[in-house]
Parts: structure tokens; sequence; C-alpha cells
């Protein structure tokens, strides 16, 4: 077992073990998306991972890359989806003098752009490495949804996953950081014969609004901006699935395209 800032993307295949996607429903997701409102072919997958989605994208008939700031979850993306290239790089700073069709930003790795001048260099970065007309599909939570609703804030929540033999226990609590506008979590694990590992994140808190704004301003269009179904909704994604537009929920999906 490794330790390090984060023990799930320390170990990639305990991050995988505990979020199993066997269906592989964001990588079905982002192909259906992407044929929807006519995408292309060549797709730079950024916060790629374990590069779990990149690897099914590619099987699919995508040429991907995918990019991610973890060297572990690197090292492990190379290994298991060899018919990818992956890259380590800093989602506000990468520089890979190539132009894809499509760029994906999954799993809420959006909102680790925590200030506005983060969310101004990803998108400047998006656009200087989209052909023109390209397009940004993003997958993140929603801020609109915690406006009066405290569900994913009431108490501690405690969940436990075995991998290898050993049991990982995490106690996880989330709470608003008004003033930053951001979503704190402190989640602390436990296992046997190990001291307590605490680890402490954020996630930008971005409301539709807002988010149509940074992207009008970095030159895109919104072609859709949805609550639901998505990947990781109650309601199962479908490739003809009717968008729903309350923005409401708990997750937000955004369909962008470059001006030309």
């Amino acid at each position: 077992m490794k330790l390090g800032e984060n023990l799930l993307t320390d170990n990639p295949a305990l991050y995988e073990h505990q979020f199993p996607d066997p269906d592989h429903v964001a990588a079905r997701f982002t192909h259906d998306v992407v044929t929807r409102f006519g995408g292309g072919r060549s797709l730079l997958d950024v916060g790629c991972g374990t590069g779990r989605d990149a690897g099914h994208l590619a099987s699919l008939g995508h040429d991907v890359v995918g990019l991610d700031s973890s060297e572990r979850m690197v090292q492990y993306a190379r290994t298991h989806h060899p018919a990818v290239e992956f890259v380590l790089g800093d989602m506000r700073s990468f520089a890979l003098g190539r132009r894809f069709d499509v760029i994906t930003c999954l799993d809420s790795a959006l909102l680790y752009c925590h200030t506005n001048a983060d969310l101004d260099e990803f998108l400047r970065r998006c656009r200087d490495h989209l052909e023109p007309g390209g397009v940004l599909v993003a997958e993140m939570r929603n801020g609109a949804f915690f406006l009066g609703n405290t569900e994913l804030l009431d108490g501690v929540r405690t969940r436990t996953v075995t991998w290898e033999g050993v049991s990982y226990t995490s106690h996880t609590r989330l709470w608003i950081d008004h003033a930053g506008q951001l979503l704190r979590r402190r989640r602390e694990w436990w296992w046997p014969g190990a001291q307590p590992l605490v680890q402490r994140s954020a996630w930008r808190l971005l409301f539709p609004q807002e988010l149509r704004h940074f992207l009008d301003h970095a030159g895109f269009d919104v072609l859709a901006l949805f609550d639901s179904p998505g990947p990781r909704t109650d309601e199962p994604w479908t490739a003809d699935a009717d968008l729903g537009e309350a923005l409401s929920g708990d997750r937000l999906h955004l369909v962008a395209r470059l001006r030309h």
C-alpha cells in the first residue's frame, strides 16, 4: 500500500475497485454525446485517471490521448491501456503541440480549477488544443444543487471497501466554503495495522449561468447544459435520452463548441 496525498489516486487499482464501471457508462456517455453533437474522432481526455474511459473510447474508434496530474495514475493507465497515449500534465498549463476534435473533462475534474484564474487558464488550454469548431464535453457536480439542499452535507458518511483481503473504512464529511465558493471534503481512512490517514480536498461550485459566462468569454458556444441523465445520475444514460434542463440535480453536463 502506497501512501501519499490521496489514498485512492495513489493506488489506482483500489480506485477502480472503489468506483467500478464494468459497463463503461462514462465512456459510452462520452461517445454518445460526441456522436450526437458531431464532435469528431480525435479526443483528449483531461483528468483521465486510471485510463479506463480513454481505453474504452479507443476501442470505440476514437484516437485518444489521456492527460492526468497523478504520476501513479498515468503509469497505471499506460500499463493497462497500451493502445492509448498518456501524458503527465496539469490541466491549467498543459501544452501538447497538437489539436483535437474533442476535449473531455469528466467526474468533476473541471472543479479542481478552484479560482477564476484557474478556470480561465484551463479554458485557454482547451481553446489552444481544439480544432476550430471542436467540442468540449464536461461532467461535474452542479453548484445550483446546493441552493437550499443539504442532502450531501448532513453528517458523516461511512463506507468500507475490501481490497486484496484488507478492509478500508472511510469517514467523509462535506461542507461549503461560502467565501471560496468551494465544496470541501475531509476524509479519514482506517485499516488494520495502520495509523488513520486524513485527506482534504475541494471542488469549485460552479452555477449554470456562471459557467455559460466563462465559456462565452473563452470563445465557446454552449450547445447543451443539462442535469440528467448522465453517467452518474439515478436516471440511467441512453444514447437517445432527452436532456433535462431544470438544472436542479446533483450533476451538471456541458457540451460546448469552440467558435471559428
